[in-house]
């Protein structure tokens, strides 16, 4: 790994927040601020059991993911229609490159939304708009993967997958994400046997919650080519070695894990552990609006809780481009401006 000339502690906030840097774990509906959500609602003719925005806000107190996903799933009613999903992309898209992401690869599902009655095409028509336009005004990248919910059956992931084949063509991958415990990968092996065969990238929320046998089924069962939080591997010896022997990708997300009360505290995070035993950890916001933070918000405060330095920082924004799905130019061109940018940092 390259190395650089230190970066005195003050300046290290600066550092965080002007590296360049890729998000490849962040689920759009859970982008959705109260503000946008209310003003969906308004011009949908909706409403909901909030008054108004701070009683919203005051709500997102979880004590679990499924707390959190109740809350979630009732505020994706206001999404109606494409111009709807374009906005709540936009939002997130913008505010992304203000926080130098270079490359975002977007979660989202159908399966909640056709329960509300809409066209898988109105959700991906929405999403991959903004994405293109993302490329067009902001020279960011965005992509987009489905992801199966996985307390829903196999059946209805089977489902999902065929009502988006008409929109292959704007999806880069498949994801599994949804309620963890009760619902190991394997449930949905066939499905993602059938995602591989169209060629799609693989993904998998595992070991969140949820213990590192998930992880172990996701990586066998499901074939996935990257892990979605991944932080209770560190409790097997024999999967970390695994997983930093096949340089198999975690996206972890900090202030979710302590919103949702998988680390009592963000000093007690074992992300500084999974980077000495060297997985390829990357940092992400997961549900930006629901969990108090963005990417660089993630960056700082986790940062600060583990007196973590610059060399973690290029570590993790490398790991973030390398295990991406871009196509091997793009990867250079993103490492290439980081450590420009390390280079040059005064």
């Amino acid at each position: 790994m390259k190395s650089f000339k230190p970066i005195p502690p003050d300046r290290l906030p600066d550092l965080l927040r002007g590296m360049p840097k890729a998000e490849l774990h962040m689920h759009i509906e859970g982008s959705l601020e109260p503000e946008l959500m209310f003003a969906l609602a308004a011009r949908n003719g909706l409403s909901g059991p909030f008054v108004d925005v701070e009683s919203l806000r005051r709500a997102y107190v979880f004590n679990n993911l499924q707390e959190f996903l109740d809350i979630y799933h009732q505020g994706t009613l206001v999404l109606r229609t494409e111009q709807d999903f374009y906005e709540m992309a936009w939002a997130y898209l913008e505010r992304a490159a203000a926080d130098k992401v270079l490359h975002t690869e977007l979660f989202f599902d159908t399966q909640t939304h056709s329960g509300h009655g809409l066209d898988a095409g109105v959700v991906i028509g929405g999403l991959h708009r903004a994405c293109v336009d993302a490329q067009l005004k902001l020279g960011m990248s965005a992509s987009l993967i489905l992801c199966f919910l996985r307390h829903l059956s196999e059946a209805e992931a089977f489902d999902a997958l065929e009502q988006a084949m008409p929109y292959r063509d704007k999806l880069v991958g498949i994801g599994l994400a949804s309620s963890e415990l009760g619902h190991p990968p394997e449930k949905f092996a066939r499905v993602f046997a059938k995602a591989r065969t169209l060629g799609f990238r693989l993904v998998a929320h595992a070991g969140e919650e949820g213990p590192p046998a998930y992880i172990w089924s996701a990586l066998d069962a499901l074939g996935v080519e990257r892990i979605d939080h991944g932080v209770q591997a560190m409790q097997d010896r024999a999967l970390v070695n695994r997983l930093v022997q096949d340089k198999v990708p975690l996206t972890v997300c900090p202030l979710s894990n302590l919103k949702l009360r998988v680390f009592p505290t963000l000093a007690q995070h074992n992300l500084g552990q999974m980077l000495d035993a060297g997985l390829v950890a990357t940092i992400n916001s997961d549900d930006p609006a629901y969990f108090g933070g963005y990417i660089n918000q993630n960056f700082a405060q986790t940062f600060e809780a583990l007196g973590l330095g610059a060399q973690q920082a290029y570590q993790l924004a490398l790991n973030s481009f390398e295990s991406s799905f871009l196509e091997p130019s793009a990867k250079r061109a993103c490492t290439d401006a980081l450590a420009e940018f390390f280079e040059t940092f005064e």
